[in-house]
């Protein structure tokens, strides 16, 4: 059934949602529980379930025969930090390797051979942690850590220097990785400003001055793709501790404290912040237009734009322009509504009727995701979730289940669906974009100027009347406030 654009607005996802989930960091410091009690994990199914932070650190340190499954590296390493900081995991993980590296060193050869055969099992640990995580030793405290745990290990191959070199490697790795991770958020994304001038929104120029997104490019296709770029882009710049972030940070709000390591999310919001000015870009490029004619075009042009992005898996990008439709300022228009050929624009809605949980976009990414793991070629790869709804669900997932069962124990299972999630995410971000970047149309989406809403509203009413008393007193209202503004 159709749904209105006003009516749609009404329950589409708002955004910012950083703000009310992850606060603003301050100092302080959740300490972990260092007097529980070492319980044997519980499984269930095969699958480890449940079980005492000391026993599941236990869990992750390899030994002579035994080397921990990827996945619950990935898991433990990534839920560890609501418990526990990085540098006090990696303390624990190296007493632990001392106590297994003395029982080893009896002197005979045969001991020699198994203490040689354990060290490279904790450098391939040390590897996968440093490669997956590598902001867990952004401080001196983590470092120090890894290498002392380094130094121990490397007693092991003094003879031909093999270990030595590998951890060498790692760490050099290591280092590339925080300092590119740093320069990017050095550089990272700088909010654009709202248009206010009120000679640019009153219309005070002619029309045909006025540089527009079809000017720029008119193939809806072509448009997606650069779209694709962009948010590939910008997704690959998020890394699972950075979503993390979302229920670590709101444990310690929870017990009133605040963790001081608590990363600073600039990549998150850097991309919330992309959603929203994409959003705002597509109403105000509809707003401004002065002729109906051609700001139905406009209209039915993001229309299409977004059955691209759809068609591609950029289900983010097809969000934003949706959420843009459906702005109040957008929705008045009823006179160009009324000429806009809506059979394409119902589907768009049907994938994102917020019904059912998302009921339809959610099919609709099962099956992006499905084609993603048969695909032969990375345009069939794609699949970019709306960003707003994947961190709602993380969200969610934690505030619904508990860290710890009434025994004590961590709730692990809880953090398996998570970390599974997040392990997809991870997976999707990976895809290398297929579509050659366009630098003018890029600079145009990136850079073109954008209303705020204030703004909208005048450029709306400017192009069709208000058509009631309370339009006439909004207008009125806004004009006055604008015309007097310094």
């Amino acid at each position: 059934m159709y749904t209105s654009p006003r009516k749609m607005r009404e329950t589409m996802p708002q955004t910012p949602i950083f703000s009310s989930m992850l606060g603003s960091s301050c100092s302080g410091q959740v300490q972990p529980d260092m007097g529980e009690r070492c319980v044997d994990p519980v499984y269930q199914d095969g699958n480890l379930v449940s079980g005492s932070l000391e026993a599941l650190i236990e869990h992750l340190v390899p030994t002579m025969d035994y080397y921990p499954d990827r996945t619950y590296i990935f898991t433990f390493l990534l839920s560890s930090r609501v418990f526990i900081h990085p540098h006090e995991l990696l303390a624990k993980v190296g007493q632990i390797c001392i106590k297994q590296k003395q029982q080893l060193e009896t002197g005979t050869e045969a001991e020699k051979a198994k203490l040689k055969s354990f060290a490279a099992k904790i450098i391939q640990l040390l590897k996968e942690w440093t490669e997956t995580f590598p902001y867990d030793f952004q401080d001196e405290k983590s470092m120090k850590e890894l290498k002392e745990i380094a130094h121990r290990i490397t007693q092991c191959d003094e003879e031909n220097g093999t270990m030595k070199k590998i951890i060498s490697q790692m760490t050099q790795t290591l280092l590339m990785a925080l300092s590119a991770r740093s320069q990017y958020q050095e550089i990272r994304e700088k909010f654009r400003q709202p248009v206010t001038d009120k000679g640019t929104i009153l219309k005070t120029k002619p029309q045909s001055t006025q540089k527009d997104i079809l000017s720029v490019c008119c193939d809806p296709l072509i448009l997606a793709q650069q779209l694709t770029y962009i948010e590939l882009e910008r997704v690959s710049n998020i890394y699972p501790e950075d979503l993390m972030q979302i229920v670590s940070h709101m444990d310690s709000l929870d017990n009133h404290k605040c963790r001081g390591d608590v990363t600073k999310t600039y990549n998150l919001e850097a991309y919330d912040n992309w959603f929203n000015c994409l959003s705002m870009l597509v109403a105000t490029e509809i707003c401004r237009v002065v002729k109906k004619k051609q700001r139905t075009r406009m209209v039915e042009f993001f229309i299409d734009v977004a059955r691209e992005c759809f068609n591609i898996g950029n289900f983010n990008s097809m969000m934003a322009i949706i959420s843009g439709m459906n702005l109040s300022p957008v929705a008045r228009l009823k006179k160009t509504w009324s000429k806009v050929k809506t059979a394409k624009f119902d589907v768009l809605e049907h994938h994102m009727d917020p019904s059912s949980n998302f009921c339809n976009y959610r099919t609709a990414l099962q099956g992006a995701a499905q084609r993603s793991q048969t695909a032969n070629s990375n345009r069939e790869k794609i699949v970019i979730p709306v960003f707003n709804l994947f961190i709602k669900d993380i969200y969610f997932l934690h505030k619904i289940h508990t860290n710890r069962l009434p025994n004590g124990q961590i709730n692990f299972k809880k953090f398996w669906e998570i970390s599974r999630q997040i392990h997809d995410f991870l997976t999707w971000k990976q895809v290398e974009c297929p579509f050659e970047k366009d630098k003018k149309i890029q600079s145009y989406l990136l850079t073109a100027p954008i209303y705020s809403e204030e703004a909208l509203f005048i450029a709306s009413f400017e192009s069709e009347g208000p058509e009631n008393h309370m339009e006439k007193d909004s207008w009125k209202t806004l004009r006055t406030t604008l015309l007097n503004r310094a």
